[in-house]
């Protein structure tokens, strides 16, 4: 049977982004974070961003109010324990992603599937933390959420086919595109992606042209909707670094060195769209 009763762990832009399309879909939804100010600033992000919805004729007021009405949020994993799906969403770090499986092992019921919202990070390692790997797979989604429509689906080295299933269930109830992808550093889209976007970072510091022109020619020559400088800044220049250390600690390649401009930009605070200020002034 599709789950019904959703937990997502973390409320930042990807977990709140995750609670409202599940909400929206007509999931009961419960989004936890550990601070309560943190669980504060999504409900008025995801408040607003159903406002825009409103606005724009793609939902109904009526509709906007039920999908708040399906979303509660908590400062406790405990009251997790009655969800029949979870995914996490928390900080791009594999220690703790792994800690926090392992908890989610001993709180849910054997059978709750565990997925998680890694953009990098291997399934098969998280899952090892657990007792239940064939139930521990990928959930990655785009940013921005509501919008995007793929949902990358990782399969670890022992998640189950019947895993899967629902997971691919679940992202077309979303009214979203589930591309699978098996359990290498990066998956798909971080494969590709961040080494175009360290190429423009090289390109950059070594002066081949400003970030303007390098954005300008990627977005008008090969028709991306933003350059990849940009895109940078709208990720988190953090979280680019921390995919390409995955990239490079798990493939061994020197190819996926982060670039020195794009680290110097992190070790200033200057982290993108989040901080104010990366490439770009915001």
């Amino acid at each position: 049977m599709r789950p019904r009763h959703i937990a997502v762990i973390g409320s930042g832009t990807m977990g709140s982004g995750i609670a409202q399309v599940f909400a929206q879909s007509g999931f009961s939804v419960a989004l936890h974070d550990v601070s309560q100010p943190a669980l504060d600033r999504a409900r008025a992000g995801i408040d607003k961003s159903l406002a825009k919805f409103v606005e724009k004729g793609k939902l109904t007021a009526s509709d906007r109010d039920a999908a708040l009405g399906r979303l509660a949020v908590t400062t406790t994993l405990d009251d997790l324990a009655s969800a029949d799906y979870i995914v996490e969403a928390i900080i791009e770090d594999v220690d703790a992603k792994r800690s926090l499986f392992a908890r989610l092992d001993q709180l849910a019921r054997p059978a709750v599937i565990l997925a998680s919202n890694t953009s990098s990070i291997s399934l098969t390692l998280i899952g090892a933390a657990t007792k239940r790997p064939d139930r521990v797979l990928g959930m990655h989604f785009m940013n921005p959420v509501p919008l995007m429509v793929l949902v990358e689906l990782i399969r670890g080295q022992a998640t189950s086919s019947e895993s899967m299933a629902v997971a691919t269930d679940l992202t077309n109830a979303l009214g979203k595109t589930p591309v699978e992808a098996n359990d290498y550093p990066g998956f798909i889209a971080n494969r590709i992606l961040m080494p175009m976007i360290n190429e423009a970072f090289y390109a950059l510091m070594e002066g081949v042209g400003t970030a303007e022109a390098i954005d300008a020619v990627m977005k008008l020559g090969m028709n991306h909707p933003m350059g990849p400088l940009t895109l940078a800044d709208f990720i988190g220049l953090d979280v680019c670094v921390a995919i390409l250390d995955v990239l490079q600690d798990g493939l061994g390649d020197p190819k996926y060195r982060a670039c020195p401009l794009l680290r110097r930009y992190v070790a200033a605070g200057q982290l993108g769209r989040k901080t104010g200020r990366g490439v770009y002034t915001y």
